[in-house]
């Protein structure tokens, strides 16, 4: 499989008729209702600039985030809601990617139509647990 521009224009087009403005690709080997025999998230996520993220943290795993096209902003947040940081990633930029720690708030923000992030973490989501908002 490529991951490719053909891949990401399929799942931009999906991401645009989206009511979230965005959209995944899991590239797990076993998908989550296969009997979680693959533990991670790996997944491609396809963001228009209208889409919102909200402020979350994980509590039990640390993120990697690898901008594949397009630009985005990924911002960190303390327990008070406070920004602590904030990190642009551009495809081809100088800073392609950031590990976003286990248990800090943060959310990502799309700054060109179409932009392709790639997630990890060591765990699939889950939402009775993956996730915490502030």
């Amino acid at each position: 499989m490529n991951l490719d521009n053909t891949l990401f224009d399929g799942i931009q087009k999906l991401a645009e008729e989206s009511p979230r403005r965005r959209m995944h690709y899991d590239l797990r080997t076993q998908a989550f209702a296969e009997g979680w025999t693959d533990m991670s998230q790996r997944i491609l996520n396809v963001m228009m600039p209208d889409t919102q993220v909200p402020i979350h943290r994980h509590s039990h795993t640390s993120e990697s985030i690898i901008i594949c096209r397009g630009k985005v902003r990924v911002e960190c947040y303390d327990d008070q809601g406070k920004k602590i940081s904030e990190h642009v990633l551009e495809a081809g930029g100088e800073c392609p990617g950031v590990q976003v720690p286990m248990g800090v708030y943060h959310t990502t923000r799309c700054l060109v139509p179409g932009s392709v992030i790639f997630e990890a973490k060591d765990r699939p989501y889950d939402p009775e647990t993956t996730e915490e908002f502030l």
